[in-house]
């Protein structure tokens, strides 16, 4: 089975619990870009609650396929995205394991957003234990033949997954806010590490 869905930024953990049950994530670039979706927002958990990372792009309004949106550098959002998982995670049981995975990532410059988040996929995939394959897809294809998943992209869909339950696992803040479920897989990882395969399986 192949899931389709769209190259989203530090994809929230019931996109990765699909994918588990799958053989193949599918993307199809030419898509529009979307504003205030997970395409190029991810949220973590910090000491007061949820936060969110949002990457600056540069599109047209809308009319831009996902595949040649580009990266804006405006207001320095590497340094602040570094930072903000620095201080949200420093204290997790993994975080000082993956830390320098994803560092890099803060320093380089990317040009196109679908390349950087699908680069950042893999690495997740690899260091949680969940690597499947990724097809791109264009137009010409039909959606009918995969397990679609693109609704995920919007936030307010996040509970309307079916036949899936957010699985409590550890959080650094627990104690102070509760635990909080469908966050960045970034959270999972740094917080469970391998195991975090384990709530992906449910």
């Amino acid at each position: 089975m192949e899931l389709l869905s769209h190259p989203l930024y530090l994809a929230p953990i019931p996109m990765y619990a699909q994918l588990y049950k799958c053989d193949t994530l599918v993307i199809n670039g030419d898509e529009p870009f979307v504003k205030q979706t997970f395409r190029n927002r991810a949220v973590i958990a910090t000491e007061n609650g949820t936060q969110s990372l949002t990457i600056p792009v540069i599109h047209d309004g809308g009319k831009t396929a996902m595949r040649d949106v580009r990266i804006s550098e405006h207001g320095n959002w590497r340094h602040q995205h570094w930072n903000a998982m620095v201080s949200a995670y420093r204290k997790s049981p993994f975080f000082d394991y993956y830390a320098d995975d994803f560092a890099h990532f803060y320093e380089e410059r990317d040009g196109f957003l679908m390349d950087f988040n699908l680069r950042l996929h893999a690495v997740i995939s690899e260091l949680i234990g969940l690597e499947k394959g990724v097809k791109i897809i264009d137009n010409t294809c039909n959606a009918g033949d995969f397990n679609d998943l693109r609704f995920i992209a919007e936030p307010k869909a996040l509970t309307d997954i079916a036949n899936y339950t957010a699985q409590p696992y550890y959080q650094v803040f627990t104690g102070r806010n509760g635990f909080i479920p469908n966050l960045s897989i970034i959270d999972l990882l740094f917080n469970m590490g391998p195991e975090g395969l384990i709530i992906l399986r449910g």
